[in-house]
């Protein structure tokens, strides 16, 4: 295993809460729809929000179950387009949810928010494509690194995607809002910010030199 991700690894493996036991797949479902029924009790006016977003940004952040996008960013319902995924990463389809927020919908600047603590940091596309030629299954992670447990049956698809993995928390968030910046369907007056969400604090961090390569570009 690479030195970086072990270091990374004895970070992550620092002594935590533990997680309770999963829910039985039932209970979880009854749950979700009795916290929905709840929802719709007072959903009230909230039928006739617009399509477009009334405060007219996007954030493309991290799918973290740390990470409230509405909490850290001030929103409500109707605000704003939040697109998720694993890391945060300006991917393919990222960029197309983008585009498509401003073009038909008119968003007129975007935040890209990573996180630090993040899992992406953990793995590489090359330990991701291991484990899952071995089995689908959950793999378990201690102090050696990955290791898969599972009985089912594996695929080598894996090898064919690109995982977005991470290395430098603050180059990630770089690399990401320059290739927004720099494709080819981004409007060039659209600002775009780059930060970390630090989940010790549920601070936002600017990253200077994100933000920088996000400005608006002369016509």
């Amino acid at each position: 295993m690479p030195s970086f991700l072990r270091r990374k690894l004895a970070r992550f493996l620092r002594p935590r809460a533990a997680l309770p036991p999963p829910e039985p797949a039932v209970s979880l479902l009854n749950e979700v729809l009795a916290a929905n029924a709840k929802y719709a009790e007072t959903f009230g006016d909230k039928s006739t929000l617009p399509l477009p977003p009334a405060r007219r940004f996007a954030v493309l952040t991290c799918m973290d179950a740390r990470l409230d996008p509405a909490k850290y960013a001030g929103l409500a319902e109707g605000d704003a387009h939040v697109i998720r995924n694993a890391g945060g990463r300006a991917s393919d389809d990222a960029i197309r949810s983008l585009v498509i927020s401003h073009k038909l919908l008119g968003t007129q600047a975007y935040f890209v928010v990573h996180h630090t603590d993040c899992g992406m940091v953990l793995f590489t596309d090359e330990i991701i494509s291991g484990l899952l030629e071995k089995s689908l299954d959950t793999a378990v992670l201690d102090a050696e690194g990955w290791h898969d447990v599972g009985h089912s049956a594996g695929s080598s698809a894996g090898r064919y995607i690109r995982w977005l993995t991470i290395s430098d928390a603050e180059q990630a968030v770089l690399d990401d809002v320059t290739r927004i910046r720099q494709h080819p369907l981004i409007a060039r007056e659209i600002p775009i910010h780059g930060y970390l969400y630090d989940v010790r604090s549920g601070r936002l961090v600017e990253v200077p030199r994100a933000t920088a390569a996000g400005q608006p570009l002369a016509h």
